[in-house]
C-alpha cells in the first residue's frame, strides 16, 4: 500500500464530503451535528475511536479493526476539519519524514 494512490483519493474524497457537510443541517447530517456540538465533542468521539481501535486489535478483531480504523481515519479528518488543517498537510508532514528514522525523528522534535 506504500504510497497507494487509491487511499489517498480516498481519503481526499472523504475530506471534500466532510468539508461540505459541515454547514448542512446538524439534524440531517452527523458530520454537522458534530461540528455544532464543538470541538470537545469532535475530540471526543476521536478519543473513543482510537480506544475501540485498541481494543479491537488486542481483541484480535481484523473485522472490528478495520471497522474502527474505518471510524478513526473519519473523526479525524473531521477533526482536521474543524481545526482548517487541510489533509495534505499532513500528508505533506508524513512525506517529509518518509526515510527517516522514527527514533531519529522523535529526538529531534524533543530536542527542539
Amino acid at each position: 500500500m506504500e504510497n497507494d494512490p487509491a487511499a489517498s483519493s480516498t481519503l481526499q474524497r472523504l475530506e471534500a464530503v466532510i468539508a461540505a457537510r459541515r454547514a448542512a443541517d446538524p439534524d440531517s447530517s452527523y458530520v454537522a451535528r458534530l461540528n455544532a456540538r464543538g470541538l470537545g465533542k469532535i475530540t471526543q468521539k476521536l478519543g473513543e475511536e482510537a480506544v475501540e481501535c485498541v481494543i479491537a486489535a488486542l481483541a484480535q478483531d481484523r473485522a472490528a479493526l478495520v471497522g474502527e480504523a474505518a471510524d478513526l481515519l473519519f473523526h479525524l479528518l473531521v477533526l482536521l476539519g474543524a481545526k482548517g488543517i487541510p489533509l495534505a498537510d499532513v500528508l505533506a508532514e508524513l512525506d517529509r519524514r518518509e526515510g527517516v528514522s522514527g527514533i531519529a525523528e522523535k529526538a529531534a522534535r524533543t530536542a527542539s
